[in-house]
């Protein structure tokens, strides 16, 4: 009977030990380390005894713009600002949406009288597909600036030329390859359309060269400041018609 006495009693100071011995292992509780996102009032929470504070350690903040470059080991250096081919006081709209929307025209692409400082000549057509401007330099550090749709995605191209004819309301006959193109989006083109308003080229036309591409008007005005074309330029009616009377032909064209 002794024996077993004394065996219950070890088995309860042995208990009583480890529950001391427990208490001083949490007395000092362990940091806790969080994102600089979670805020100290929710991390106190955790503790379980309001009067007593955890200790909080913040992971240095990865930048939020660097993120996903950061995790996949990228270096992204920031993109060179392109140069118009001469400086331009007014400074373009950065933002831009991917898709026209039908009967909405960005007022930013209506023609007006902008600074210019490069060193093309008075008469000179300076084409930035880049920021979807036309600039017909004017002199005197001056230029009239004009909106343009541009090439699409594979149809940019960059080039000087000179205006070799104009036409007004000009018929409109679509390559073979862009028949064939548009056949395999289920669109389908005429072999030919005559000028009019709902011709594609607009009010009038100037062509580029012996090159396929024009400065032309468009049937679809909403477009303007977009890549939308195979190519060609595009303006508005009533924008072509006023470029049309300011320029001839033998007119240097440059597109950068």
């Amino acid at each position: 009977m002794l024996k077993k006495s004394l065996v219950v009693a070890a088995s309860i100071l042995t208990l009583v030990a480890g529950q001391a011995q427990a208490q001083d292992r949490y007395k000092n509780r362990p940091p806790v380390i969080v994102s600089p996102d979670l805020t100290a009032p929710w991390v106190m929470q955790l503790g379980g005894q309001p009067q007593q504070a955890r200790r909080v350690i913040y992971r240095q903040q990865i930048p939020t713009t660097t993120r996903k470059q950061y995790y996949q080991g990228l270096t992204v250096k920031p993109q060179a600002k392109r140069r118009v081919g001469a400086p331009l006081v007014q400074p373009v709209n950065a933002t831009r949406a991917q898709r026209p929307v039908k009967s909405k025209f960005d007022p930013q692409y209506l023609p007006q009288t902008v600074a210019y400082d490069g060193k093309e000549k008075a008469g000179t057509i300076v084409i930035d597909t880049n920021n979807r401007f036309l600039y017909l330099v004017a002199g005197n550090g001056q230029a009239r600036r004009y909106g343009v749709g541009v090439g699409k995605p594979g149809f940019e191209w960059a080039g000087a030329h000179k205006v070799t004819r104009k036409a007004e309301w000009p018929s409109w006959t679509p390559p073979t390859e862009m028949i064939s193109r548009e056949a395999a989006k289920g669109h389908y083109l005429p072999a030919r359309m005559d000028g009019g308003p709902e011709n594609p080229l607009g009010a009038r036309a100037m062509y580029l060269g012996s090159t396929l591409y024009r400065i032309h008007g468009t049937n679809a005005p909403w477009t303007i400041g977009y890549a939308v074309s195979s190519g060609c330029i595009r303006m508005r009616n009533e924008d072509v018609v006023d470029l049309y009377e300011r320029v001839n032909v033998g007119t240097k064209v440059i597109v950068i």
